[in-house]
């Protein structure tokens, strides 16, 4: 991403921007993300844009403490689940993702696109259904593939 989309998400949601440093300073690992959708459908959400963790801190739960937080705050702003894209290809997040709960929700077909002429590789939205979602409705499989622009 660029600076500008990165200054969007800290003006807008600064709340959502949690960085985590090494006593030494050196960052170790970031988490961005917003609130967004409809109160009224029972869509409203925390959002991981983006998670990272520099690779000489990775394996110590750091990715797992700052999604951790990301939730916390999605719970005080009444969110009904927290969501987020991920590569299907990369079955390293997948699976650390499900070990913290999400479930895939569906696929997105050619939601990542490719550099090269490469084809164009499909995302799962993978959600994780929050306290206010008593009945776990939020995370219900679709049950076929939906496009990006089908998406809210």
């Amino acid at each position: 991403y660029g600076i500008p989309f990165y200054l969007q998400y800290l003006a807008h949601w600064p709340e959502y921007f949690i960085v985590a440093e090494a006593p030494g300073g050196e960052l170790m690992g970031y988490i961005m993300g917003k609130a967004e959708g409809s109160v009224a459908r029972e869509e409203w959400h925390g959002h991981v844009t983006a998670l990272s963790v520099a690779p000489e801190f990775r394996r110590l739960g750091l990715a797992a403490k700052l999604m951790e937080l990301l939730e916390e705050i999605s719970e005080k702003k009444g969110g009904f689940f927290v969501d987020l894209f991920v590569r299907v290809s990369n079955q390293v997040a997948v699976n650390m993702y499900k070990q913290l709960g999400y479930s895939v929700y569906r696929t997105v077909l050619e939601y990542y696109s490719a550099s090269s002429g490469e084809p164009d590789e499909d995302a799962y939205d993978m959600r994780k259904a929050l306290s206010r979602d008593t009945e776990k409705k939020s995370v219900i499989p679709l049950p076929h593939p939906v496009r990006p622009e089908d998406i809210e």
